[in-house]
């Protein structure tokens, strides 16, 4: 933060389901009704669909949630890419979870189109909407990352908005059973089929802050959700297959029809799937299917025991590349691809994220998927909770604060230094929070370290990894800088401190490698801690230069640099430092500017509710 005048020193201490784009058709006969398909709008029987040619193919779609949704647009057709034939090794049965491989040259990205200025979201009045959320986290019940913060904080919103909302999640025997209320049995005998039999389940009811939710406990010797951990296992995909699967089976037996069903990354991808080729049959017209993709690097590539075990008894037409056949593999299914296949609609947590994934060779493979699939393709930038990460009211801080009175920032960074026993002094704190992971950009955290303390500022970390080899080279860092009075390395997580991280520290750093959305430099925005990052994903989306972006000067809140690399780092956080140091008055504008940027979940919910008027109107 800006210096302070005479601060006082201390001492140190698509529509209906159907038949997938491109795939073969199904020798019936045409039904007299309305017939469905995932990715394919709707059509009646008595009209046939128009053969598709190269001149009816769509044009590549802009989405812009924030206005109408726009009019239904023919099919996509076939990929245009074909499966890696190199490829002959068949991968095993499962895979460690879901890791997919990411192709290794030869794809060359179309231009990024130039940003639009954000548009005002107007409400538009609409009946309320029955809604099913699917997914495997939930915050603050069952979390992992950020996709349990995302669905807590869309569900909330969505309900707010006047909608009636349902989650439904496995009955972990890690649940946070202490934000649990009301915890009760509503379903006692649900039988799912599984390989030639079924497995027992019941179903739980409880709220979550308010949330209504839906708890699957399998009775089975697998134990799928009582290992002690949500992931992590070898049999993750037969685990989540079989959630997917029950979660469906709940909502038939129970005769629930909501309007949407909202999948969550590939651990319940194969939900769409299963009301297409299952539930539609039995009944389940109604729901449209919408699957937000979290991160692409996960994707639950998998063999053909995927097809024994969830009672998809035709393997030629599910190995089919047009289905759930890998790209790149012949003999594996892919359990996101099918995802994508059969949805509706299908989201990932940024626009920058949406055309990296597509054209600019993040999607592990799926490149081709999602060209085919591009008209019913979009990022939504996610929300932040403002009831839990509000310096205004933040019950984890020794003094609050707003964007009137950022003076009163300082004096959480009196405290965090005095917590953390660092030197009192005038410098800048630089902060790192999040998990120590190689897509975090470890090996330029470990630079900046360096680059901080060499520049004048002190540095504070907050994380760790499941990969005990990080978190030892970060050990062994902690220990060779125990001795700066500038440095403070914790090596876990600390939910009071990293409260107190966000509201104490000046620059918060996030070089990410590629980064989907990111949540850590929309918190530091909303307590004025000016983000440092790489211009990737849903940082790029959300963090708009002082020096160099073309937005209007009230709307630059942080700095940015492009290549992954020191030089480039060390651009923009020498930046920021020589800001605080030499224009004080500019770093307190930026601040104000970071405070007043908007990332509740207004907006997003008003994009989604858009994305399920255009599907279930189709």
């Amino acid at each position: 933060m800006a210096k302070k005048p005479t601060p006082k020193k201390k001492t140190a201490a698509g529509p209906k389901s159907g038949p997938p784009a491109g795939a073969k058709a199904e020798p019936k006969t045409a039904p007299k009704a309305e017939t469905k398909g995932p990715g394919a709008m709707r059509t009646t029987a008595t009209t046939p669909a128009p053969k598709e040619t190269a001149a009816l193919r769509p044009r590549p779609l802009v989405v812009s949630f924030a206005s109408t949704p726009p009019a239904a647009a023919p099919a996509a057709g076939p990929d245009t890419a074909t499966a890696g034939a190199s490829v002959t090794a068949e991968p095993a049965t499962t895979s460690d979870a879901g890791y997919a491989h990411r192709p290794d040259s030869g794809y060359q990205p179309e231009p990024e189109p130039h940003p639009e200025p954000p548009q005002t979201v107007q409400p538009v009045h609409r009946p309320s909407l029955f809604i099913v959320q699917i997914t495997p986290e939930m915050a603050p019940i069952a979390k992992v990352g950020g996709l349990a913060d995302v669905v807590f904080g869309l569900s909330r919103e969505l309900a707010i908005r006047g909608n009636h909302v349902e989650i439904i999640l496995p009955k972990y025997d890690t649940l946070r059973y202490d934000h649990i209320f009301e915890l009760h049995e509503v379903y006692r005998d649900l039988w799912v089929p599984w390989y030639e039999g079924a497995i027992h389940c019941t179903v739980f009811f409880g709220f979550v802050h308010g949330r209504k939710c839906f708890f699957i406990e399998p009775h089975s010797h697998d134990n799928f959700f009582n290992r002690g951990s949500i992931y992590g296992f070898n049999d993750d995909v037969l685990r989540y297959a079989f959630f997917s699967r029950a979660a469906m089976e709940f909502l038939w037996k129970a005769g629930k029809h909501p309007d949407i069903i909202h999948c969550h990354d590939w651990q319940t991808a194969l939900a769409p799937v299963f009301l297409y080729e299952f539930y539609q049959q039995l009944g389940m017209t109604h729901p449209r299917a919408c699957l937000t993709i979290h991160n692409f690097k996960h994707q639950g590539v998998t063999g053909g025991e995927l097809l024994r075990a969830t009672g998809l008894h035709q393997p030629e037409r599910y190995f089919d590349w047009h289905r759930l056949g890998d790209n790149h593999h012949k003999n594996a299914l892919n359990i996101l691809k099918g995802g994508i296949v059969y949805s509706n609609f299908v989201t990932t947590v940024s626009p920058r994220y949406a055309f990296e994934t597509k054209d600019g060779g993040q999607g592990f493979g799926l490149e081709p998927t999602l060209h085919t699939h591009h008209m019913k393709y979009g990022g939504v930038v996610n929300g932040i909770d403002y009831d839990v990460w509000n310096p205004e009211v933040d019950h984890y801080l020794p003094t609050r604060y707003g964007v009137d009175n950022i003076d009163a920032k300082y004096d959480n960074k009196r405290a965090l230094r005095h917590r953390l026993m660092l030197a009192d002094n005038e410098k800048p704190i630089v902060a790192f929070i999040g998990r120590l992971d190689p897509q975090k950009g470890l090996e330029l955290v470990r630079h900046a370290i360096f680059y901080a303390l060499e520049r004048g500022a002190q540095f504070v970390l907050l994380g760790s990894s499941p990969d005990q080899g990080i978190n030892n080279d970060f050990w062994g860092l902690k220990h060779m800088l125990n001795d700066s009075p500038d440095c403070h390395l914790e090596i876990g997580f600390d939910e009071d401190l990293s409260h107190l991280i966000y509201a104490g520290a000046d620059v918060m750093l996030v070089p990410s490698q590629f980064e989907p959305c990111g949540l850590t430099q929309l918190i530091a925005l909303r307590y004025g801690t000016i983000p440092v990052v790489r211009t990737v994903g849903g940082l790029a989306d959300t963090v708009f230069d002082k020096d160099h972006s073309d937005r209007p000067l009230h709307e630059r809140n942080g700095y940015r640099f492009d290549n992954y690399d020191t030089a480039g780092l060390e651009s923009a956080l020498g930046r920021a430092i020589d800001c605080y140091y030499q224009y004080p008055d500019h770093f307190r504008e930026l601040i104000r500017n970071a405070m007043r940027s908007d990332y509740s979940w207004n907006r997003p919910g008003q994009d989604y509710l858009n994305i399920y008027d255009f599907i279930r109107n189709r």
